[in-house]
């Protein structure tokens, strides 16, 4: 698009002021900043009658996809438009570079609490509209792929006829909230901690009404007039709403399955006398990273200040407040919170924080994080009730082969019509079990290869990956399906030193973006080339601390040769039964390179 003009129309009639150019010819457009500081993005958002855009006339169209602009503000409404690559090189297409769209759709489930009934749904919804699977997410959402541009507002809508959403589950706002999922009721702490994590999220959840008129009220998506836009109120996101998404999650101290240190802000419960006496708020976590771009890497979050509980959703406010009105608005790779926390420093921001807020703030408690579970296997409950944690490899509801778990899980909950709780590592608890329900539910799942957590090893129970190919467009190689294949070797390593027992965090993603947040654990596999991988080390299962590049493109099939003599070094050096992760921050990557050539050099 060459034109040059001082307006461009939009949105049927109301018009945003651009300056120099027509607004959103590219990709790279709607990313750059104008000569008024604000990327393309921003004017996008400010000029799309809350959310609204040109979606529903796109949607209303005969057309297999939607436009950049429209795809950008979906984002909002919980889905990524995205091209099947499997499917545009799949043999017999003829035009291998016309791009096979299909829809992402990410329902958001604060905490990971669904009922039965509505997990049943999301299971039905990927049959019926998507291509037959069910993705629990890393932040425990769910996940259907494949959905075809003609059954996009069905699905959405159904969905929000379980009395679940989308809204807001991708979107520069706040995501879905996280929270440590075990329903143990042997005492309140997390029972409280998982209602002040829906207080959160229900408090920075979008205003607008465009989803409810989109793709809720009868006769969603037919009506495609926009002169009857009345808008509302937005007082947390205001007309720009955040410059990125922004991501929050609840943990204990003793069980940071959330990764709390991931996330833009954070809430670790303290407990005192089997109660929640406030939260160390930690702030400015985010996986993403752009190599091309030096100035951009991934973070843990720092320590901030102590809330008490009624201070955590106006002291939560004022933070999301400072990062929309002094985030970067100019260049969307730096604009996620961490970097105006790594440009202002750590007490510049408290500081801000502090002004929104209207009040000083203390310095944290001394408590910090100290471990971690996955809540695999039975566990009880603390009422006289049992939960059971069922891995789900990489997140995928799936039947492939003789492991069969998602018609195990829907034989289940059709039966019992259990609540479940999904996991941020990617699995499932089925909760509230009558003790005589026990020996059933375990033979259902084994007569459908679902291998108990006790046949498991724990490096296969802490691994995860992002789904990357075929659909992610950020995805420069495989991640989901061939981690597995990963796990395989990294298992027979293990098994073959006698550390098969060890607990390692392995985290695979098919690009640097992150999603699975690889950039902590022990052991973090990160998409550089086909089939190829940055390998990081010295992180750990707590999500404490960042890992460090330890040796590039690594290839898929030499990673058990690779990390074997490592595996042999930790365990004839470690100390006081360090963690592999643990014992890599530890000696540092000259050493472990250097144990490294000393076995080659001895082979």
């Amino acid at each position: 698009m060459g034109l040059k003009v001082g307006f461009c129309r939009m949105w049927g009639g109301h018009y945003t002021r651009r300056v120099g150019r027509l607004l959103f010819a590219s990709r790279d457009e709607l990313l750059m900043a104008d000569s008024e500081g604000l990327s393309g993005v921003e004017h996008l958002k400010e000029g799309s009658r809350q959310l609204r855009g040109t979606l529903a006339e796109e949607l209303a169209g005969d057309a297999d996809h939607i436009s950049k602009e429209a795809s950008q503000l979906l984002k909002f409404h919980g889905s990524y438009q995205q091209d099947d690559r499997d499917e545009r090189s799949a043999p017999g297409r003829k035009d291998k570079s016309d791009k096979a769209w299909m829809f992402m759709v990410r329902t958001r489930v604060p905490g990971g609490k669904i009922s039965a009934e509505q997990l049943l749904a999301e299971l039905d919804l990927g049959e019926k509209y998507g291509n037959g699977t069910l993705r629990i997410t890393t932040r425990q959402g769910l996940q259907l792929h494949g959905v075809l541009k003609q059954n996009l507002k069905s699905a959405i809508r159904e969905i929000n006829h379980t009395q679940l959403t989308t809204l807001a589950a991708c979107g520069d706002v706040e995501r879905n909230v996280m929270c440590c999922p075990a329903p143990l009721r042997n005492n309140a702490v997390r029972d409280e901690m998982q209602r002040m994590a829906d207080r959160v999220a229900e408090h920075l959840k979008p205003r607008t009404t465009a989803y409810y008129e989109i793709w809720i009220e009868d006769g969603a998506g037919e009506r495609t007039d926009v002169t009857e836009f009345k808008p509302v109120e937005e007082p947390i996101y205001g007309t720009r709403y955040l410059p990125r998404k922004f991501k929050t999650a609840f943990a204990l101290p003793e069980d940071n399955c959330v990764d709390v240190y991931s996330n833009d802000l954070g809430f670790l419960a303290i407990v005192e006398r089997d109660a929640i006496v406030g939260y160390n708020v930690v702030v400015g976590g985010s996986m993403g990273v752009t190599p091309a771009q030096k100035h951009t890497f991934p973070a843990i979050a720092k320590r901030m200040t102590f809330v008490t509980p009624e201070q955590v959703l106006d002291v939560a406010e004022a933070i999301v407040k400072v990062q929309r009105d002094f985030g970067n608005r100019a260049d969307r790779k730096v604009a996620r919170m961490k970097y105006l926390i790594a440009n202002w420093g750590i007490e510049k921001f408290k500081s801000k924080v502090e002004e929104y807020y209207g009040h000083k703030l203390p310095e944290p408690h001394p408590a910090d994080v100290t471990d971690v579970d996955d809540h695999m296997g039975w566990h009880e409950q603390g009422d006289g009730r049992w939960f059971l944690g069922v891995n789900v490899e990489n997140g995928r509801i799936k039947d492939q082969g003789d492991l069969r778990v998602k018609t195990a899980l829907r034989t289940i909950l059709e039966k019992y019509r259990l609540p479940a709780r999904l996991t941020p590592m990617q699995g499932v608890l089925l909760c509230d079990v009558a003790p005589n329900q026990r020996g059933e539910i375990d033979r259902v799942l084994a007569d459908h290869g679902v291998p108990a957590a006790s046949e498991l090893t724990l490096a296969r129970r802490y691994s995860m990956a992002c789904p990357a190919l075929p659909t992610c467009g950020l995805s420069v190689t495989e991640s989901e399906r061939v981690m597995p294949q990963a796990m395989d070797q990294i298992e027979a390593e293990l098994a073959r030193q006698g550390l098969s027992g060890e607990r390692i965090a392995v985290h695979m993603t098919g690009c640097p973006n992150g999603c699975a947040r690889p950039y902590t654990p022990d052991i973090g596999l990160v998409g550089k080339g086909k089939l190829k991988y940055t390998l990081f080390l010295g992180g750990n299962a707590e999500g404490t601390r960042m890992a460090f590049l330890y040796r590039d493109l690594v290839g898929l099939d030499e990673l058990g040769e690779t990390l074997s003599p490592l595996f042999g070094y930790w365990k004839a050096e470690r100390v006081n039964g360090e963690s592999f992760g643990n014992f890599c921050h530890r000696v540092g990557r000259d050493a472990l390179a250097a144990a490294a050539e000393a076995t080659l050099a001895g082979a």
